[in-house]
């Protein structure tokens, strides 16, 4: 049989970034040819960054990927790379296509293509496009109609990109009527809990549909509130893994692969979905015979706390590095949130560019300020204490407020606080708060809801406290200083803005409430369904009320790192005006 070394290039691209982008693609091609590799693949987009949303529709854009294409396309040529075949997402539009209503201005394209001798040799574009989700690409792109194949060293090699493996039909049936011997697919599919399994079972199930070996290569790093975590695959026809990459690590995996001698004739014509196949041969023999000495490695998956960890840390260090920042600043309170956001920060950027503040009132117990202390020396991120004290006695002053107005005064000083330091100091400002919060509410606007980034805003608060024993699990199993200090997991949740407040006088217990939420945000449940799930009827209603009228304040909120299958954002849309509501029938 004839062989092929594969090398799949897990990388880390940036929206917009064309120059960089460009340059990693050359760096990790060098690379590649260095490990002897016969096809290189980049991923979906490599070269633009995902998603790229709005940009798609700006023809300047559009005109300055397919120039940035060519431009690689040479250079390769140019470095020594010209006979070396690199397959590369990015973005393109369709020639053919006449302006149409219903479709995106300029027809563009989520597209790939093959790069050898200088040239863009066969493109192609994604043939299933996604509208679920994040994603919008009905919105932005036109489908490809084609099934590209290029044949290297004797094997042909279908090629597809990303929703045409997760979705019935199209490249996949199509790459076996074609009669390949290799499916290659270009990813950017984006981190959420439990996805790895779920795409280890894809990758196998449509192998087996394909009826050939396939090599499903994914991006890293994160874009906006996105996380990618790499987990590339290749499995075998029967579903057997060959290899598979580390999560949330930047690598190229390269591996020899024995595959089906591709025919004297190559394919054509029209197979499954109406698909016209569009073949091009960059090298019709097969390579003489040699020794199999790259296995490309089988990557130990990450635990589940470990993995949703990895995934905020990465988020945020790519926010923050992508967008220029190096440095942060968290208002510390002694709190379980405040201090898993910090100790994620500290992970992610380095605790000498973690910049803590203490801004106690007259109702901050010492445990606090001492909680907050403790977490500053245990970690050696930057720490100071200014009171808020002045301030408000200075606000109640001038407008003698009471009840709800005066505890939301302190969070509003503090806020307005963090912010000056901000400007001031030039740090960007992490928002601690997390899911179970956001849901019902329970924040303040302009004041704990401050900032340029939430990393825990889709962690729920009964996960928070999970993470944070794991973090101090991990640094103990390292012989590390455990990061967060006990007393402030072990001590009921407070926002600590009247006396001996505790969050639950104003809400269930983090469990109940968690359960309830995770049906009705997660699962789109309504209220009779969550009763039925063995939770009381008052309480649903009554939590349900708060998280519908509580979206005006999520709208306000900033970004952060989605972790689950239904965040906070382009996720979940609700309207802010909106007078239906959940009533569980008795």
């Amino acid at each position: 049989m004839p062989q092929l070394r594969l090398a799949l290039n897990q990388i880390d691209s940036t929206v917009g970034d064309l120059a960089g982008n460009a340059e990693a693609i050359v760096r990790w091609t060098r690379h590649s040819a260095e490990q002897g590799a016969h096809l290189v693949a980049f991923p979906e987009m490599a070269l633009t960054g995902y998603p790229v949303e709005d940009l798609a529709l700006r023809s300047s854009f559009v005109h300055a990927s397919r120039a940035a294409l060519r431009a690689l396309a040479v250079r390769l040529q140019d470095e020594g790379f010209g006979e070396l075949p690199v397959v590369v997402g990015y973005l393109d539009r369709t020639e053919e296509a006449k302006p149409k209503f219903g479709q995106p201005a300029g027809a563009p394209r989520n597209a790939g293509a093959v790069l050898h001798r200088g040239e863009a040799v066969l493109t192609f574009s994604k043939h299933h496009l996604p509208n679920y989700g994040v994603f919008d690409e009905f919105r932005y792109f036109v489908p490809g109609e084609t099934l590209p194949v290029v044949r290297v060293h004797g094997v042909d090699v279908a090629l597809a990109i990303c929703e045409d493996l997760w979705q019935d039909g199209g490249r996949v049936p199509a790459t076996r009527s074609a009669g390949a011997g290799l499916l290659l697919s270009i990813n950017a599919s984006p981190y959420e809990q439990n996805k790895d399994d779920q795409r280890l079972d894809l990758v196998r199930k449509r192998a087996q549909e394909a009826g050939c070996t396939t090599a499903y290569l994914a991006m890293i790093g994160g874009q906006d509130e996105l996380v990618f975590d790499g987990d590339s695959i290749v499995v075998d026809k029967d579903g057997e893994v060959i290899a598979r990459a580390p999560q949330f690590a930047e690598g190229c995996v390269v591996l020899d692969l024995e595959l089906p001698a591709a025919a004297p004739v190559p394919p054509s014509g029209t197979v499954d979905d109406g698909l016209r196949i569009e073949h091009f041969t960059v090298s019709a023999e097969p390579l003489p015979a040699y020794e199999p000495e790259l296995t490309g490695g089988y990557a130990e998956r990450l635990d589940d706390d470990e993995e949703v960890y990895s995934a905020l840390v990465v988020g945020l260090r790519a926010y923050a590095a992508k967008n220029g920042f190096s440095s942060v600043l968290i208002g510390l309170s002694g709190g379980i949130d405040s201090a898993i956001t910090a100790a994620i920060a500290c992970d992610a950027l380095g605790a000498q560019n973690v910049y803590g503040v203490a801004m106690p009132s007259r109702y901050s117990s010492d445990h606090s300020i001492g909680d907050a202390e403790e977490l500053a020396r245990r970690t050696g991120l930057n720490f100071r204490t200014v009171p808020i004290a002045p301030m408000f006695d200075a606000y109640m002053g001038s407008l003698g407020l009471t009840g709800l107005a005066e505890e939301n005064l302190q969070s509003r000083l503090r806020g307005t606080m963090l912010m000056a330091i901000s400007n001031q100091e030039g740090h960007i400002v992490l928002t601690p708060g997390n899911k179970s919060e956001l849901a019902v509410g329970y924040s303040t606007l302009y004041g704990d809801s401050v900032g340029a980034y939430g990393p825990i805003k889709d962690v729920y608060k009964t996960s928070i406290f999970r993470l944070a024993k794991w973090r101090n699990r991990a640094a103990q199993e390292r012989g590390q200083t455990p990061p967060i200090p006990e007393n402030s997991i072990s001590k009921p949740p407070s926002a600590e803005l009247r006396p001996d407040q505790v969050d639950t006088d104003s809400l269930p217990d983090y469990p109940v409430l968690d359960g309830i939420l995770e049906l009705y945000v997660d699962r789109d449940q309504g209220a009779d369904a969550i009763v039925a799930a063995g939770f009381e009827r008052e309480l649903v209603t009554k939590t349900l009320r708060m998280v519908d009228t509580a979206e005006y304040k999520r709208r306000q909120y900033p970004p952060g790192t989605k972790i689950s299958a239904k965040g906070f954002g382009k996720d979940r849309r609700l309207p802010i005006t909106n007078r239906w509501r959940e009533s569980a029938s008795g």
